[in-house]
């Protein structure tokens, strides 16, 4: 047998399905910004087009006066029943591959399979980063602030107004490790915010952030924005853009419940050329649980390249 085809039977190997599968879902489970702000729901490997994920959820406790009056007193008690929402698996996302024999025996490239493997899941992180952020839809219209102009000398303001009503909707985040920062002081989670570059570029230049202070300082030599106003911000390029205007989100992790998996991996030989078709679904759903945890912007960014 020639070297060329030794090599091919080995790189062949690298095929299976069960290999894509897996380590497509280890690596897409917390990849994105998308998932890092949304409560996954674990789902049986191998989820199915039109599944229903049924998310516990638990009523209210009320709580009354109590005294010892042998009439009119002692404890009052509340029947408590649990329900279930419905997350549905109603959206899918294909990829289709083919890799030639040729390509394989001959390629320099190491771990050919695996820079394939990671190009499908960069699709896939958009595709559903796309999905989790269009729970912008669902922000109720009083937590929600439209055609707002942002500046340098207002950018602050609307994050702190972000913040305020997450607050006022009793809106705590809980400790994960998909959260950034804690506050140091506290030590409790934050909540986030997701905005797009030209939103940070508008922030970076507010003078709340240039003057000589010790978060201003640390914003000009990292370059990164960190935490503003109690909130963990995410910088995404995927965020909804329309004629100059984008939207801004902020909320919690428990206001978004998100399942997904890679629902199938195959391989099949080319009925026409020598080489392989690699094949997979995913499949992927949402629900918003707590629509007051969320919050909203719509702001022109016109102001984004201002150089005077």
């Amino acid at each position: 047998m020639s070297e060329n085809a030794k090599t091919l039977n080995r790189q062949m190997d690298a095929l299976i399905p069960e290999y894509w599968s897996m380590t497509l879902n280890k690596k897409l489970d917390k990849s994105g910004v998308g998932m890092k702000v949304v409560n996954v729901i674990e789902t049986k490997e191998g989820g199915q087009y039109g599944d229903t994920v049924n998310i516990g959820e638990l009523g209210d406790v009320t709580v009354s006066d109590y005294s010892e009056d042998a009439e009119r007193g002692g404890v009052t008690y509340q029947r408590v029943d649990a329900s279930n929402l419905q997350l549905k698996m109603d959206q899918s996302k294909a990829f289709g591959i083919f890799i030639s024999d040729i390509t394989l025996s001959q390629s320099s490239q190491p771990d050919l399979i695996g820079k394939f493997e990671a190009r499908a899941k960069t699709a896939i992180d958009l595709a559903k980063d796309s999905f989790i952020l269009s729970a912008f839809t669902e922000i109720p219209t009083e937590n929600k602030k439209e055609d707002i102009v942002l500046t340098p000398e207002n950018a602050y303001k609307c994050l702190v107004w972000l913040s305020k009503t997450l607050k006022n909707n009793n809106a705590i985040q809980v400790s994960n490790d998909r959260v950034f920062k804690d506050n140091q002081a506290g030590k409790d989670a934050l909540p986030y915010v997701i905005i797009n570059p030209d939103v940070e570029a508008v922030l970076l230049q507010s003078p709340d952030f240039i003057r000589s202070t010790e978060a201003g300082d640390r914003v000009l030599r990292e370059g990164s924005i960190g935490t503003i106003a109690g909130l963990d911000v995410l910088v995404c390029t995927n965020l909804p853009t329309t004629e100059g205007k984008v939207n801004i989100m902020a909320g919690i992790n428990d206001a978004i419940a998100f399942s997904g998996s890679i629902s199938k991996v195959e391989s099949i030989r080319d009925d026409r050329f020598f080489g392989t078709n690699i094949r997979g679904l995913y499949v992927y759903g949402k629900k918003v649980l707590l629509p007051k945890a969320l919050a909203g912007m719509t702001v022109d960014i016109s102001n984004a390249d201002t150089f005077a």
